[in-house]
This record gives structure tokens, sequence and C-alpha cells, in this order.
């Protein structure tokens, strides 16, 4: 269980005594016990592909982020048809910038067949011979882990994939429960393999309700894994609460041992709002994280503001299960499908 209160959450939530190497504008952190090192800002793959965000703007803005010392990009297969990984591809094509970026991307699939699928439309867009990190989105529900790792499942096509040179880097993951991430590593070590990262919600309210501050930080740690952190903002509906502002996000969740924050950059503001928090970033005491997340302590404690954990909205493989693939073969022979 999580604890609520924030004196007692702050004891159960871990922190970094060191804030990461500074170069330049951008502070650095090691990618769990990958020999990597990232950025700890990482710009949000979605937000550049919004239809509201030009082409030229998006591209301008990845040039700009990396110029300044991001390097970690993040992507996913399904972010607005493609949009999202075909931009970045072609921003990455200019003037040397892929040797200046490390890319993730996301696949949705849980079949060794719509998986391989969707990791060659990736690489196809992104215009790479390989991706840096490749993880399994929205890992969201109990039979999620049992799907990839089951035979003709998601991980055979992404070892395939590592093993032909397309790939370096395996991770997952999940916005829903923090119950379901350590259920994923419990399958991931059931099968003898060790994944070098975790994505998933670190913000502020996360503190207070189904907390993976509390419960999966731990353990990532503990297997060495590398911690990304995501929803910072919750899509901006954290900061519509009034109890919080920005600068409050970014500094409770860059205090966690993460090596990277991704968060949704789409304009000049937001890439030096990002830029400002780890110029300005200090670790913070135990007090004093107590003493921050008390901001949320009453609005945060029934996932109100958290929508990802609490409906269906940010659930798009539920709105497309054909992205996942169909049962295994096993299961159709044992349970045919049902009507309806």
């Amino acid at each position: 269980m999580t604890e609520h209160s924030s004196k007692q959450a702050a004891s159960r939530i871990p922190r970094v005594t060191n804030p990461g190497t500074m170069k330049e504008e951008m502070l650095y952190r090691d990618l769990g016990a990958t020999g990597v090192q990232v950025s700890l800002i990482g710009m949000g793959g979605s937000h550049l592909g919004l239809a509201n965000v030009e082409e030229a703007d998006a591209i301008r803005l990845i040039h700009e982020g990396l110029d300044r010392g991001i390097n970690f990009l993040d992507n996913s297969w399904d972010y607005n048809e493609g949009r999202s990984e075909e931009r970045v591809g072609k921003a990455l094509a200019e003037g040397g910038y892929r040797q200046k970026a490390f890319v993730m991307t996301k696949i949705d699939g849980r079949t060794k067949e719509v998986a391989t699928n969707q990791i060659n439309d990736s690489l196809r867009r992104l215009k790479v011979d390989h991706i840096d990190l490749l993880q399994h989105h929205e890992v969201i529900r109990f039979d999620d882990p049992d799907r990839i790792f089951n035979e003709g499942g998601a991980m055979e096509a992404v070892v395939a994939a590592k093993q032909a040179g397309k790939i370096r880097f395996i991770g997952f993951t999940g916005h829903k429960d923090p119950h379901v991430h350590l259920y994923m590593l419990t399958v991931a070590k059931q099968h003898g393999f060790h994944f070098d990262t975790v994505q998933m919600p670190i913000n502020i309210m996360d503190a207070h309700f189904r907390s993976f501050s509390q419960l999966v930080v731990p353990e990532a740690v503990r297997q060495q894994v590398g911690v990304l952190g995501m929803k910072c903002f919750g899509d901006g509906i954290i900061l519509k609460s009034g109890a919080v502002e920005p600068m409050d996000c970014l500094r409770y969740s860059l205090n966690l041992p993460i090596s990277v924050l991704i968060t949704g950059i789409n304009s000049k503001m937001l890439l030096d709002q990002a830029f400002a928090a780890v110029k300005s970033f200090q670790p913070m005491d135990e007090a004093a994280v107590a003493e921050l997340i008390s901001k949320t302590e009453q609005t945060a404690m029934k996932g109100k503001y958290e929508l990802f954990k609490t409906t269906a909205h940010f659930d798009t493989t539920a709105r497309h299960p054909d992205w996942l693939g169909s049962d295994s073969k096993e299961v159709q022979k044992l349970a045919p499908q049902l009507p309806g």
C-alpha cells in the first residue's frame, strides 16, 4: 500500500543526493545499468506531432533542444498516426543531428508478428538504422506482461530486433497502476529477462495516489533499471487544480532517482522552462519533499487530476485493440472468440 499523508509519503519516496553532471545548460544522469548517460529532460514525441503544431516548428524545436544539450527523444509508433515519428525522422536526417540524439520509441503489439511490423514502421519513419531504446507501450492490464512474454509474444520480436542490431536497449511503459509495473518486472524475472528501462508517471500528485514513486521506483532502483519519468503535468491537467505551479511539478519529479523526465515541449516557452528547471535544481531533503507535496495532499487523494490512472481517456490501446494483435493460437484453441 502507499502512504497518502505528506510526511509518511515523503519518507517512502526515493530522492537523489547528486543532481547529475552539468554540461553547459543540461544535467545528465546514468540510464540504469546501460553505461549510457542521458539528458535529465527528454522531449516528448506526442506533443511534437500535434496537428496544431507546424512541422517546421516541431523540427526547429527538436534541433534547438539537441543543440542546447537535450539528447533524449521520446516517441511511439502510435503517436498522431505516425506523424510524431516522421517529424523526428526528418529532424534527425538533417545536419548530423542523429549523432546528437538518443532515440526512444514504443510499440503496442503484443504478438511477434504485429510487434515486428511496428518496429519496422518505426525504423522507416524515424529514418534510422537502429533505435537506441525500444519500449513495450501501455502495459496497463495484468494480461499485458503474459501476452508479451508468452510463446509467440512481442518479446520474441523485440529480442530478435536487438540481435539484428535494430535496437540497443529494451524497456516498457505504463500509466495505470503501479502493481501492473511490479507484475511486469516479476514476469520478466521469471523468464530470465532484465529490462534496461521502465517508464511511469512521476508527478507531484502521484505522491499521494496509487504511487509509482513509492512502489515502483524503489524496486527499479534496486534492480538497476533506468527510470523514465513522464506526466509531470498530467497533460496540463494537474496545473488545472490550482494547487501547484509548473516549477513545483518539475522540482518534485527531478528530485527522484530518474534518468530522464520526459515532458511535452511544443513551444519555445516550454523548452526554456525545462532548461530553467534543470539549471536551478537542487536536491531536496525529506522535509522539503514533504512540504512540497503537502500542496497536493487533499486534491490528489482520489486521482481526480491523474486521469490516466482513473479513466480510459489516455488508454489509446483500449480504443485500438487491433494494434495489440489477436490472441495466441493456444488461447484461441482453448477458448474460441466470444461473440460481441
